[in-house]
């Protein structure tokens, strides 16, 4: 599974439907800008850049129930330790394909998409 839903329904429970939505938007934004920054980081080699970076993707999944992007990001900083070029590159291919429907359903969940 991809999402944790439970994690959605504590967020409507807390926040109520707009505070909720507000938050989720937030924090779609808040990756976009922290999955350029990785990419950036890559292309340019600068791995302190690249740990913060996948640091906070994996803080800001986590706040909305994207456990597979979570764990994808896990694996691409133990594909940075160990300093496997090629794994990382076939992990960064996998964090984006997992990006890409992770936040679809974020949308479709939350309604926001209408």
């Amino acid at each position: 599974m991809s999402l944790d839903t439970a994690r959605l329904v504590v967020l409507y429970a807390e926040l109520g439907q707009d505070g909720a939505e507000r938050v989720i938007c937030a924090t779609v934004e808040d990756l976009a800008f922290h999955l350029s920054a990785l990419e950036e980081a890559t292309k340019t080699g600068q791995c302190g850049k690249l740990r913060r970076a996948i640091a906070e993707v994996m803080e800001l999944a986590e706040q909305v129930g994207l456990v597979s992007m979570v764990s994808t990001a896990r694996d691409l900083l133990d594909c940075i330790s160990g300093g496997d070029a090629v794994a990382q590159a076939a992990v960064m291919a996998r964090l984006g394909r997992i990006v890409e429907r992770s936040l679809t359903e974020v949308w479709d969940i939350g309604n926001l998409s209408s």
